[in-house]
């Protein structure tokens, strides 16, 4: 038999009880052991955050029930199998896309695919296809930074790694784009609220990494908490209808948010009660419903009392049980992965790859690489030997519950080991001391710190934010340093010795002086298990960094948002108390070797464009050749410049090359007013060199 067969032969035997019970999702870290294995028997489509024998005794549960439909393991194995305190943890999505290296991030999905399969787990809630476009929301760590075309690319990337070959292969599992859609264009980055856009921003800016994520196949997609326009996300049939699946050719499931069912009711208030929101969510395309177990019973009470059709439940649970049998499940419902992987030194090895690839130099006036004949290296701040800020969110500290205090797993490198093992080395003193932590009031000794201080030759301060600072409910209005962090560089600034400032955050924050006076800056954002000897490295030249950076750094929080690709017309294009520029902008970052860029041309009949670089200095050096464009007049404004491609080339000093880009039509397209995409006739320009910013960019100017 067919799928298609298998599937409507299920389906013809189903009860509506049983039904309703597939579209369930039950979460196991909230119900008691003997609630989950009630639903289990009942036939519940899924269960998230249970791991190990748990899952197992759930799914031998769900085996036994009338129809033996097996049960869906999903978890949040966001950047790694994190939840799992051995398994290996790479740097967040927004570390990652500091690599722009598509293979760098499918490797990261398949490391954590194999890892979770061997867990016996189904499905991760991943990748987070969402812009990072307002950096006061606390999800930007999630994201893969501020642009469309990038955050597809790499959105791509990971679900070909999570997926693999297969999905019923045993070391693949389902991916999850989401949240669908504009959930982090929230007003005031208020985490959940209404995003303030219109449908054809929607299809300009933030549909284009679903469509392709879609395209790549992914499985299934997660709906986002907020709104557009008013209308929840979880009951915009338009949306999740006639655009996901009949305009995109969506052919898996859609999975709820966290409770978004009974938020219709409690937070969004647009439904009386549990029965009507049930109903309404159903209607619009929601597939499976995360944990809002009371579904069950609304919606098959909707449906005796004919508010409800069975006949929508039964396309909800037909594309759920056609995910069950691509993967195979029913006649291997536990994935058996690779036993001995999670942790395993290949797999340890693959994060060090990624936290080398992520780290991005900022400013360097010639201290870094430190040179050899040093004496002592002070290293200051909190974060400098942080593993819990170092992992950042989505790791073992912080879910499925918040815990802290739960003891650091080794391996990991913190940014003091990781200096402190160099320095071992080399003969090096190297001293630490806290300065002040992250958080107001709770340690300062700045003056402990400086007399730490004495008699370096160069001083490394770690600054950063904290888990508390960042993730779902954690959304900030000021995005400067927080603590005594300013006042702990001003002093250390004082002293006359070189400081080297490193950010391990979730986000870019407002970093004022401690960046503008640094003889150097480096940015590791949350970089994994090996995060800190990545940067270590880097400090001191045994790697060269190639870091690029997928989002904007704002100098004040009253100046975002500064993504790279706004609309123009900005009367006067400043503001009177602050710079208009971003401090640091989208795609930049330097390493130890600087390039060169001459010879851009473009030919406007084949679009093809080719322009060469060279390596100028004397270490050998990665370089990420960018190309943009504008559309110099359009039937509707586009952004100043828009990234459509990008490639990496690896030169040897003094090394030239010349690089091709082979574009589309479409590449240079927009979305008009009526929702058409199209590229209209006229003027563009193309831009094409080492960053988002003007000075960066050669141009041409061509005809389509």
């Amino acid at each position: 038999m067919t799928i298609s067969e298998r599937v409507e032969s299920l389906l013809g035997q189903m009860t509506l009880e049983e039904k309703a019970a597939q579209m369930v999702q039950v979460p196991y870290n909230a119900v008691s052991r003997e609630e989950a294995l009630r639903w289990a028997k009942l036939g519940a489509g899924s269960f998230l955050h249970v791991l190990g024998d748990n899952a197992r005794e759930v799914q031998q549960a769900a085996l036994s029930s009338r129809l033996g439909i097996p049960v869906l393991f999903g978890i949040d194995a966001i950047h790694g199998h994190g939840l799992n305190d051995h398994a290996t943890i790479f740097p967040t999505q927004l570390a990652c896309a500091c690599a722009w290296d598509r293979e760098v991030v499918r490797e990261m999905g398949r490391v954590t695919a194999r890892e979770v399969a061997t867990d016996g787990l189904h499905w991760t809630f991943s990748p987070v296809l969402c812009l990072g476009r307002d950096t006061r929301w606390g999800r930007v760590d999630e994201t893969f930074g501020e642009d469309p075309y990038l955050a597809g690319e790499l959105g791509v990337a990971i679900i070909e790694g999570y997926q693999g070959d297969s999905l019923d292969a045993e070391d693949s599992i389902l991916a999850c784009a989401k949240h669908y859609i504009a959930y982090g264009e929230a007003v005031g980055a208020r985490d959940a609220c209404d995003s303030e856009i219109t449908e054809r921003k929607l299809r300009e800016v933030f549909l284009p990494p679903f469509r392709k994520a879609v395209e790549a196949g992914v499985a299934t997609i997660m709906t986002a908490y907020g709104s557009m326009d008013g209308t929840p996300f979880t009951a915009n049939r338009r949306v999740m209808k006639e655009i996901l699946r009949d305009e995109l050719g969506f052919d898996g499931f859609v999975v709820t948010d966290w409770d978004n069912v009974q938020s219709l009711v409690t937070r969004q208030h647009v439904c009386e009660n549990l029965e009507d929101a049930s109903v309404l969510a159903a209607k619009a395309g929601n597939d499976m419903m995360m944990t809002s177990l009371g579904f069950y019973e609304s919606v098959i009470r909707a449906v005796r009392d004919g508010r409800l059709q069975e006949a929508v439940l039964d396309e909800a649970v037909r594309h759920i049980l056609t995910v069950k049998f691509r993967m195979n499940l029913f006649e291997h419902p536990e994935k058996r992965g690779v036993p001995g992987c999670i942790g395993c030194e290949e797999h340890r090895e693959a994060t060090l790859r990624a936290a080398r690839r992520s780290v991005t130099l900022l400013r360097n006036d010639g201290v870094l690489p430190l040179k050899r004949g040093m004496r002592k290296l002070a290293v200051i701040g909190e974060n400098a030997d942080s593993v819990v800020a170092q992992y950042g969110d989505w790791a073992y500290f912080t879910h499925p519950d918040m815990n802290l205090d739960h003891p650091p797993v080794r391996p990991y490198v913190t940014v003091r080991e990781g200096l402190e093992a160099i320095c071992r080395e080399q003969g090096i003193e190297c001293v630490y001391h806290r300065g002040c932590s992250v958080e107001d009031g709770l340690y300062s000794d700045i003056p402990g710190a400086v007399r730490a201080a004495e008699g370096a030759d160069a001083i490394v301060l770690v600054v950063g934010d904290n888990q508390k600072q960042m993730g779902e409910y954690r959304d900030r209005a000021d995005l400067a340093l927080s603590g005594d962090q300013n006042a702990l560089f001003g002093a250390l600034r004082a002293t006359g010795i070189p400081v080297i400032t490193v950010l391990v955050a979730s986000k870019p924050l407002c970093l004022g002086e401690t960046a503008e006076r640094a003889n150097a800056v480096l940015c590791g954002f949350n970089g994994g298990m090996y995060g800190g000897q990545a940067i270590a490295e880097a400090i001191f030249g045994r790697l060269n960094p190639a870091g690029r950076l997928p989002i904007s750094f704002p100098r004040h929080s009253g100046q975002v948002p500064v993504y790279y690709n706004a609309l123009p017309g900005w009367h006067g294009g400043k503001y009177v108390d602050q710079e208009e520029t971003p401090l640091f902008a989208f795609g930049e970052g330097m390493g130890y070797a600087p390039f060169a860029y001459d010879g851009l041309t473009m030919d406007a009949d084949t679009l093809t464009a080719e322009v060469s670089v060279t390596n100028t200095g004397a270490a050998e050096g990665t370089e990420t050749v960018q190309v943009y464009f504008r559309d110099v007049v359009s039937s509707v404004m586009t952004p100043v410049k828009q990234l459509i491609a990008f490639q990496q080339v690896t030169l040897a000093p003094g090394e030239r090359r010349t690089v091709r880009f082979e574009l589309r039509r479409e590449d240079f397209s927009l979305v008009r007013p009526d929702g058409e995409r199209v590229t209209e006739p006229g003027e563009f320009i193309l831009f094409v060199g080492h960053s988002s910013k003007d000075e960066d960019l050669l141009q041409v100017s061509f005809r389509l």
